[in-house]
């Protein structure tokens, strides 16, 4: 019994060490898988290509020497379907993104659009787009980059994967990475056994936005824009036809009454010319008839004046008063009848009476006497 109590810490021993030193039954927390052998991950480029789509032919081509401070040419050859589409910004890398610290890091430096060298994209032609035989086109992409060693002497620099876009044509883009490649960089006075010091290089036009300018010279042209158009709506303005103010229409009762008042103030009574008296107040009736009712009374013949007021409704309760004038008239003028001055102020007078009779609110007052006596 001793002998069995004394067994137990040992057993209890051993048993705690196989736990300890057994493997764990739960399974490891997940964790990033790490990259494939002799594969290294690289900072300036991460590939993506979506579930289900082919990934294009990718080649690249640098030249294996170049001069520290020069320019570089690199090359991407991009094998694709005909449906998918190298973007315009295809090498396209933000500034101060880890991308684009790994690439400075490496001696290289990507220059600016604007500065004179651009990158160069050479599309497939139409025809070989619309063939539909062809299921794969080649878009070449040349990219410049400047090699910019930290230190001096030569150098065996290393350019980073870079990353080239591609679009699909349902709207999915596509990242590639081009192949790393290694040339060698030379000094540009590396060849040379007692090299001179040579000259700054000559100085390139540099242009600045000027915001003011641009501005200010927006603002002139519009307002010469607005100022043209002003003095051309004034000139249409001024060019508009403008009414013409008619002159007041004098009633021929007014106008008459008032030649047979000017012919009375003539004192051609006094002075014994009857018949110049006649002929003028015999004028102006007629025409003051033709005038009111719408015909030519000054060339009209007496007959025709009675045939004409004849047939005017308005003036047959007053064809007896006109035909006395007009008899009258006629005796002086064809039978050299001489009126003595009697007679002249009661021509003269029957002459505006009559006129007073024919205006407008006269023969409406007749007309209606008529209408009450019938």
């Amino acid at each position: 019994m001793t002998a069995h109590r004394r067994s137990l810490p040992v057993a209890w021993a051993v048993i705690g060490a196989l736990f300890a030193f057994a493997p764990s039954a739960r399974a490891a927390p997940p964790s990033t898988p790490a990259p494939a052998a002799g594969k290294k991950a690289w900072a300036s480029c991460a590939e993506y290509i979506p579930d289900g789509a082919a990934r294009p032919g990718l080649e690249s081509e640098l030249a294996d020497r170049a001069m520290s401070g020069h320019e570089t040419r690199f090359k991407v050859i991009v094998t694709h379907g005909r449906g998918e589409r190298v973007l315009p910004a295809g090498f396209r890398v933000e500034r101060g993104s880890d991308a684009m610290r790994a690439i400075e890091a490496a001696g290289f430096r990507v220059p600016d659009p604007k500065g004179g060298s651009p990158a160069v994209i050479e599309r497939p032609s139409s025809a070989d787009l619309e063939d539909e035989s062809k299921r794969t086109v080649v878009t070449t992409l040349t990219l410049p980059l400047l090699v910019l060693p930290e230190k001096p002497g030569r150098h065996e620099l290393e350019l980073p994967p870079l990353p080239i876009a591609v679009g699909r044509a349902n709207g999915q883009v596509m990242t590639l990475c081009t192949k790393p490649r290694r040339l060698l960089v030379d000094e540009p006075i590396a060849n040379e056994a007692a090299p001179a010091v040579r000259p700054n290089a000559p100085p390139r036009p540099q242009r600045e936005e000027w915001l003011l300018a641009r501005h200010a010279t927006y603002a002139v042209l519009l307002v010469v824009l607005l100022a043209a158009l002003g003095a051309w709506l004034l000139a249409r303005y001024a060019r508009r036809p403008k009414p013409v103010p008619l002159a007041p229409v004098v009633p021929a009762w007014v106008t008459a009454l008032r030649e047979l008042e000017a012919i009375r103030a003539a004192g051609l009574i006094d002075a014994g010319q009857v018949d110049e008296l006649v002929d003028r107040v015999s004028t102006c009736v007629r025409r003051y008839l033709g005038e009111r009712y719408g015909f030519d009374g000054a060339e009209s013949t007496t007959e025709e004046l009675r045939a004409t007021l004849r047939r005017l409704h308005s003036a047959v309760a007053l064809r007896p008063l006109i035909d006395t004038f007009l008899d009258e008239t006629d005796l002086v003028k064809f039978a050299k009848v001489t009126p003595g001055p009697d007679d002249c102020e009661e021509f003269l007078a029957r002459a505006e009476t009559m006129v007073r009779t024919t205006t407008p609110h006269a023969v409406e007052n007749i007309t209606s006497s008529e209408r009450n006596a019938a």
